[in-house]
């Protein structure tokens, strides 16, 4: 459906709560989001001068739908479950719902600790989410040593005459053999819990005065374990800088965005000490209270593991009905707000600061879409050209005439999908560009449109009116001509497109322009570094053919076992031999050559 035809079928919305789902043209549901006003929110999207982000998002938009919804409470969890059931690629989506490992301590009359996934509502006490595995296995490993408890995996204690190994090693309570009293054993749990929760003033002294008492009683093993454990709860905290005293549960979740990408860090902070860190990235997605809403509710419906105060960089719209949500499907009391102190502020503003220092990483990793925003206004494409295809044509008075095609993602280098080629069609000697990128331009996007591989939003030519005309016609032919093309001449750096007279001028230094030539350097360096290496391999294979009894197809053979001619001389003789059908004696000749003529040693 046409921009037009949406925004006439988006003007039927009705003005109610609800939540609207966008589809594309293969009819997949890519964005989902939810509105006290249907109709209003929607036409929004149409507005002039959007963001890039919702640019990008509608013009891949074929269909949109809605569905009404009492409440704005029923919209928020209608688009988490509907999140959650398409995967929608401009949705936040935080590890396509992975849940995060937490540390269980049951509620068994002997309670167990071990990690899990898998949170079940049966009293349990949870303690996490870790994203940091190590962090996770240090605290099981200090329970393990410090507070030994038992083992075995059925809730009910079965008595034995004899305890396990594990309790022989120091590893198990060994309460079935009746090893340790009940009221101990409990105690063993509170000390855990305290560990975990971060309450380790405590537990550091009781550590240095047994680590004290073991030693001057010559027990200098068992000193040891105590002195571990102690280095190992410092190198723990030596993580958790921030500290403030206040015995609350509490989340801070930093957000910065900019263009089409968000990032998230949630910091949490347990009796008073920062436990983890943990940051999350994504593209598009709503305007800050949107996404900021999503993300709460994929995060911690993922992990369930909640805090008692939530900290957010703005005073949320949706908190209300969010604090409904942790209270009806997570059996929690979640106050959601602002900072209301100094103390509270800093952490937050930290939180905000590392996200703001993680999106900018990201950023210079991802590219610079505001610039293909841009080059998409200055050559009227349909969208951003998130994928640039870039060619060019290198030879050296004819012969060993070769191809380059790199690939750019979000204006950066995608190294893994850059091709090469050598050009068939033209005979040793013949110089004809248009004819050599005819022939690349026919061999790749055949391959692409029989392949069904995804189609770049530009194709950039190093040339002018020739060579954009050349690969125009070839497009043409494989109806695939509704791919944006443009060449850009060296020359003044003048840029051409299909059947304009005129050429287009790009202020010079402009961000559009500067990606236009980095695909075409590219390019150029790609395909010459190619040509010389082809050009090197025929010195090297003419060279071969002047050592007695080595012809054109023995030196060929050579040149493909060795195509790096140094290696001959590093590479054990009966080696070369076997890997190339020469004998040995041959071989020496060969390599007495190649030492002498081309390395001179």
């Amino acid at each position: 459906m046409k921009q037009p035809d949406l925004k006439a079928n988006v003007s039927q919305f009705p003005q109610r709560s609800g939540v609207y789902l966008m589809r594309d043209a293969n009819d997949a549901v890519i964005y989902v989001g939810k509105a006290k006003q249907l109709r209003s929110r929607v036409r929004s999207y149409f507005a002039k001068d959007t963001p890039i982000k919702t640019t990008i998002l509608m013009s891949r938009v074929a269909r949109i739908e809605y569905v009404l919804t009492a409440n704005e409470y029923e919209a928020l969890l209608l688009e988490n479950n509907l999140i959650k059931e398409h995967a929608p690629r401009y949705n936040i989506n935080l590890k396509d719902g992975k849940s995060y490992p937490v540390i269980r301590v049951t509620a068994d009359e002997y309670p167990r600790v071990f990690k899990t996934r898998r949170i079940v509502q049966d009293g349990s006490r949870y303690f996490g989410p870790y994203t940091q595995i190590w962090k996770m296995t240090a605290y099981l490993e200090l329970i393990d040593k410090l507070f030994p408890l038992r083992k075995c995996r059925t809730p009910r204690i079965k008595p034995r005459a004899r305890p396990c190994l594990y309790y022989h090693i120091g590893r198990c309570a060994a309460v079935c053999a009746g090893k340790t009293e009940h009221a101990e054993y409990l105690r063993r749990v509170e000390s855990v819990a305290g560990l975990l929760s971060g309450k380790t003033r405590e537990l550091q002294r009781w550590l240095r005065e047994q680590m004290a008492s073991a030693g001057s009683e010559l027990r200098f093993e068992q000193a040891a374990v105590y002195r571990d454990a102690l280095q190992a709860i410092e190198h723990i905290e030596a993580e958790q800088r921030i500290v403030d005293f206040d015995p609350q549960v509490r989340d801070f979740i930093g957000y910065a965005s900019r263009d089409a990408l968000h990032t998230f860090v949630v910091f949490q902070m347990r009796a008073g000490k920062l436990i983890g860190s943990n940051v999350f990235h994504a593209e598009l997605g709503g305007d800050e209270d949107q996404s900021l809403a999503q993300f709460v509710m994929q995060f911690y419906g993922s992990t369930k593991a909640v805090p008692n105060q939530l900290y957010t960089s703005r005073a949320l719209a949706d908190a209300a009905d969010l604090a409904r949500f942790f209270a009806d499907h997570l059996d929690a009391t979640v106050s959601i707000r602002a900072p209301e102190n100094r103390r509270e502020a800093s952490v937050l503003r930290l939180a905000t600061e590392n996200a703001r220092q993680e999106l900018e990483k990201r950023m210079r990793e991802a590219g610079d879409l505001p610039a293909l925003q841009e080059l998409a206004k200055a050559l009227h494409l349909p969208a951003p050209p998130l994928r640039i295809e870039g060619f060019d044509i290198a030879h050296v008075g004819g012969t060993n005439t070769v191809a380059s095609m790199v690939s750019f993602q979000n204006g950066v280098p995608d190294k893994a999908h850059y091709r090469r080629f050598k050009i068939r069609t033209l005979a040793s000697g013949q110089v004809d560009d248009f004819a050599a990128m005819r022939e690349v331009i026919a061999r790749r996007y055949t391959k692409v449109k029989n392949e069904r591989l995804p189609r770049p939003g530009l194709i950039l030519v190093d040339g002018g009116k020739g060579q954009v005309s050349a690969a125009k016609d070839i497009l043409a032919a494989l109806g695939l001509d509704e791919i944006p093309l443009v060449g850009l001449a060296k020359r003044n750096e003048e840029l051409f497109l299909p059947g304009e007279s005129e050429a287009v001028l790009l202020p010079e230094g402009s961000a559009p322009l500067r990606v236009l030539q980095h695909v075409r350097d590219e390019a150029h360096r790609f395909a010459t570094t190619y040509r010389a290496s082809l050009q090197e391999s025929d010195v090297v294979r003419s060279a071969l053919e002047k050592v007695r009894g080595i012809g054109p197809r023995r030196a060929g053979r050579i040149m493909r076992a060795f195509p790096a001619a140094e290696s001959l001389l590093e590479t054990p003789v009966d080696i070369v031999a076997k890997s190339t059908g020469l004998n040995e004696e041959m071989v020496l000749a060969v390599r007495q050559f190649v030492r002498d003529e081309l390395y001179g040693d």
